[in-house]
């Protein structure tokens, strides 16, 4: 069972993406006209029409005022792009580069380190080995959130890339909703439903069904993808002060014939072959599916007009059940004609469980004549995973006919006897704090500590029959930030904290390596533009991390890679203009340059790409109000893998046209990849190549 670790990020922490304007926070809002005792009332349907996650934060901080890099990418977006997995949205993230060098594991990276903290509405879970197994579908959520930078204060563990926040769409004031209907290449087939129905008459509760199902065929020999979604959500008034949310997710996502491991490029004499775009190590009897259901219980109460006490509970159940083909080499290379590629069939079962309860206090109080803000709170989160692996003795290691070959060529195993193949647990319990103190009008700072009581027990999630004998870890991390109003509408700012990381990596001789860690430090400065419609960052990092799991080699009688302990150090600078130019046009714009330095101060992690460029440009026309245009072009350098495959920088374009046909529906034509653009989506382990073009055709109707 190959999950992610579910691990503590509470709303409570600063580094997260704060609220996108100042009328987007949850408010206590008294009645119109009432009395005394009513004005203490919490309006549920007035704290719903503004009301959006805080993601993970419960300090109300503007993007502009919190000492981090942000983005956003929203909704519109989203769905004027047909970016409907979590894979093609993020690739629109400003600094995140996309490493899917699978076709259901994923991983991120930001500033040169993988992602390691996905969160939904604050709430998150570590990805193990930097790892996240199959796609999210984005049609569920109001946003995503990327922030960039160390994460410590959201989770009290982590490193200096950033964290990915999904933001739940919630329930609205009025009746009604959508359909989507959507057809295109690979016998893409898509239907999706929005709907939004207030459930009494004073307003005071409503809930929110959304669905999605997909199916299609890939530009992957025998590939194909099916994926169902549904997600449900009410919430409503509880006396006077207190709102209660309920909610649940349920995806069950199935891939035939999926790719384990990805190409092999390098040949014998030094040069790297070069196939179709199509091109699969897989077999047709493979399978790869993955189920999860979420639950989620929020309940948050009006202390007062200044504080507020929230608690939340979150339970994670997957289950995977996969029967997967890898082919590998003996020497990392293809003989010149193609030959050398040996089979390795795997099937197993299993399922993780996580459970997060986090509590929280967060309010405003005056000193000195000025107002500050505070939060302290309190989470445990606990998480298991077991996976057992079925026996193929007699059918590893194999020989296959020179590459590419057919997907009937190495028959399925008869599976025999199972075995434990990961059975894990861990939990982790802290407390942190944070404050934002008003040190002058203009100038504020910020500090927060973390405590953390990190426990493990049973093997790595891939197992290798190495045990965690109850390792425990205590640490506590600090984090100090500053903001100064140079003008009111421009500000600069510092920020510096700890990171630590336990690791799932392995030495050599089997051991599991100790936690990484370091320290990070951004400055920059943020200016808002064109009466606060649009948002401008330039920040310089630096980070370093101490004792991080770094591939050392591989060993072919294990088929497992085994790593070693390396000081990285990650430099930089990042530029972004995200917003609205006017009212018809939007526009972000996102560069990134950073510098990659080992423990002998030369270059490492040669796959990182050190320039990236994103650039989303969306118009309605002046001149035919009905019609939307739109192109989102996405720039990365060159990098390669020594000992493996090189990929030069490369430009990749996507557009869409939307137009209004009634007031009620909208046709939207997509195009990704307009140039045909042939490419390797990834060179970090192997090489798939990346999608060429292709087109699809959305109508869009409100209920």
């Amino acid at each position: 069972m190959l999950r992610p670790a579910m691990q503590l990020a509470p709303a409570g922490a600063l580094l997260a993406a704060a609220l996108w304007a100042p009328n987007a926070q949850a408010e206590t809002e008294p009645a119109a006209a009432a009395s005394a005792q009513e004005s203490e009332k919490v309006v549920i349907t007035g704290k719903r029409k503004h009301r959006v996650s805080k993601g993970a934060t419960n300090l109300k901080l503007e993007i502009k005022d919190t000492p981090q890099t942000i983005s956003t990418i929203d909704q519109e977006t989203l769905r004027d792009f047909g970016a409907t997995g979590s894979n093609d949205a993020l690739r629109f993230g400003t600094g995140i580069v996309v490493d899917e060098w699978e076709t259901n594991r994923t991983s991120f990276q930001a500033r040169g380190f993988d992602v390691m903290l996905t969160q939904v509405d604050g709430l998150g879970m570590t990805n193990d080995w930097g790892l996240v197994e199959s796609q999210k579908d984005t049609y569920l959520f109001e946003r995503i959130e990327l922030v960039r930078g160390a994460n410590g204060l959201l989770t009290g563990v982590g490193n200096a890339s950033g964290t990915i926040n999904y933001v739940r769409k919630r329930p609205g004031n009025s009746d009604g909703g959508e359909v989507i209907a959507s057809a295109g290449s690979h016998h893409l087939k898509r239907l999706a439903l929005d709907y939004n129905k207030v459930l009494t008459p004073d307003g005071e509760w409503a809930g929110r069904l959304v669905v999605a199902h997909e199916d299609k065929d890939s530009y992957i020999r025998a590939l194909h993808n099916q994926r169902s979604t549904i997600y449900g959500v009410v919430d409503g008034q509880i006396g006077d002060n207190g709102v209660l949310t309920v909610g649940f997710t349920y995806q069950d996502a199935k891939q035939r014939s999926p790719m384990w491991g990805s190409l092999t490029l390098p040949r014998a004499d030094g040069t790297l072959a070069e196939f179709d775009v199509s091109a699969s190590t897989s077999q047709d009897w493979t399978r790869w599916n993955n189920r999860s259901l979420d639950a989620f219980v929020e309940y948050t109460h009006a202390l007062s007009s200044n504080w507020e006490g929230k608690l939340t509970y979150n339970r994670n159940k997957g289950e995977n059940a996969s029967k997967l083909f890898y082919a590998y080499t003996l020497t990392g290379a293809l003989e010149n004609d193609n030959t050398g590629l040996y089979g390795w069939p795997y099937r197993s079962e299993g399922d993780t469980r996580a459970d997060v309860i986090d509590a929280n206090l967060n309010g405003r109080f005056g000193a000195f004549g000025r107002q500050h803000e505070v939060v302290v709170g309190l989470s445990h989160s606990r998480q298991k995973n077991k996976a057992v692996g079925y026996d193929a003795t007699g059918y590893i290691g194999l020989p296959l006919p020179a590459f590419p070959y057919a997907g009937n060529v190495y028959p399925e195993p008869a599976w025999g006897a199972t075995s434990v193949a990961a059975d894990g647990k861990q939990q982790i319990t802290r407390l942190y704090a944070a404050a934002r103190l008003a040190l002058t009008e203009r100038l504020k700072g910020i500090a927060g500590v973390n405590a953390i009581s990190l426990k493990r027990n049973g093997t790595s999630i891939y197992g290798g029959g190495v045990a965690l004998d109850n390792e425990k870890t205590d640490k506590v991390s600090p984090y100090l930030g500053t903001t100064y109003d140079i003008t009111p509408d421009v500000l600069a700012y510092a920020s510096y904290s700890d990171i630590f990381q336990a690791q799932d990596q392995r030495d050599v001789h089997g051991a599991f390596l100790a936690p990484m860690k370091g320290i990070n430090a951004e400055t920059g400065v943020k200016a808002e533009w064109l009466d606060r419609k649009l948002l401008t960052t330039f920040a310089v990092f630096s980070a370093k991390q101490k004792g991080l799991a770094t591939e050392a080699g591989f060993d072919p009688v294990s088929q497992q890679s085994y790593y070693e302990p390396k000081d990285v150090k990650s430099r930089g600078f990042e530029i972004e203009a995200s917003g609205r130019l006017d009212a018809d046009t939007k526009v972000s714009v996102g560069y990134t340059q950073l510098k990659l330095t080992g423990p002998d101060g030369k270059d490492i992690y040669e796959w990182v790409p050190r320039r990236t460029l994103k650039l989303l440009v969306e118009t309605r026309l002046a001149a035919l109000p009905a019609m939307r245009l739109g192109a989102a072009t996405r720039w990365q350098s060159d990098a390669d893998k020594i000992g493996g495959a090189r990929q030069d920088a490369y430009l990749l374009a996507n557009v869409f046209g939307a137009y209004d046909l009634t007031k009620d529906a909208t046709v939207r034509l997509n195009v990704d990849n307009l140039f045909d653009k042939k490419y390797l989506r990834t060179v970090q382990f192997g090489a798939i190549y990346g999608s060429p073009r292709t087109a699809s055709v959305s109508l869009e109707y409100k209920l």
